[in-house]
């Protein structure tokens, strides 16, 4: 009796885990369906304020990655210092 109960527990915790991987899949579709219904207005491209808007939010965007790119660029120089240190010793 005690691997029949152990096989059943197994079946039904492998049918949670499909049930879960559901429920995961559809709450992605959802929010997909959710950023699909948001419309453009066409009129947002002649609306100055609203382009300013858009401009200012891309130029924040893009200085953080500038900085964040340097923060990368410092620690592969490091890194490449360490890795050869046997060249300046030379």
């Amino acid at each position: 009796m005690g691997e029949t109960e152990e096989k059943e527990e197994k079946f039904k915790d492998a049918q949670n885990g499909e049930e879960e991987k559901d429920k995961k899949k559809k709450d992605k579709k959802e929010k997909k369906d959710k950023k699909d219904k948001k419309e453009k207005n066409p009129e947002d491209k002649n609306d100055p304020a609203k382009l300013k808007a858009k401009l200012e939010k891309i130029g924040s965007k893009i200085q953080a990655l500038n900085v964040k790119r340097e923060e990368i660029l410092k620690l592969l120089e490091e890194a490449e210092a360490k890795a050869t240190p046997s060249a300046t010793d030379a």
